[in-house]
């Protein structure tokens, strides 16, 4: 009997991936998904218009006002926020329709989503991917050439308060300069390790004296 065969079907984890401007976590993140069986992205709900080519499921699952306010109310939302006069959310039925095929489902979110996830799933998995320095962070905002000096100063800034709420985090993965691929195997040995743990197999020992 196979490993797999002998656990059984498994669902797939829910990893939130948080971490400050200029860590590197898209990228790991894109690296991940060059396994497409394996992972799979998260799609928001939003209120806001659909843009240029966007389109309704695959960039988000766009909503009326009234529709998102309802999910809130129907607690269908596995966090929200509203930023610049806009509902953004993660619903709760598109998340465990991924998790229920097998594939681990990536949420890359900020912190304070991350914590609103583990409250509302808390079998979810946080994994924080940071810089390996405030001096490193700021080389690779400045090297980007895409954000003016304020908005440099600012995600600078705001690192402080991300790193604040590494305590209510799973896993941290420093993603050195030149080593993202490295920093993506981390990830999936995570992936492995949290898959294995003793405490997503509370059928085991039935299993086990079942022949």
């Amino acid at each position: 009997m196979s490993e797999e065969s002998f656990l059984g079907k498994q669902k797939g984890l829910l990893f939130v991936v948080s971490g400050p401007a200029g860590s590197g976590k898209g990228t790991v993140m894109q690296l991940l998904m060059q396994d497409p069986e394996a992972f799979a992205l998260s799609v928001s709900a939003t209120t806001r218009a659909p843009g240029k080519n966007e389109k309704d499921g695959r960039e988000y699952f766009f909503v009326s006002r009234e529709k998102f306010e309802d999910m809130i109310a129907k607690g269908e939302l596995l966090e929200y926020t509203d930023y610049l006069g806009n509902y953004y959310g993660t619903p709760r039925a598109a998340a465990e329709a991924v998790l229920g095929t097998g594939r681990h489902l990536l949420l890359e979110i900020d912190v304070n989503g991350g914590k609103q996830i583990k409250k509302a799933f808390p079998e979810a998995v946080l994994v924080m991917i940071v810089p390996p320095g405030a001096k490193e962070q700021e080389r690779r905002l400045r090297s980007r050439a895409r954000d003016s000096e304020e908005s440099i100063l600012r995600r600078l800034e705001k690192a402080g308060t991300e790193l604040d709420s590494l305590g209510d985090y799973d896993y941290v993965i420093v993603n050195e300069t030149g080593k993202t691929e490295e920093t993506a195997e981390t990830f999936r040995a995570i992936v492995a390790a949290e898959a294995a743990s003793v405490r997503r197999h509370p059928d085991l020992v039935g299993r086990y004296f079942a022949d």
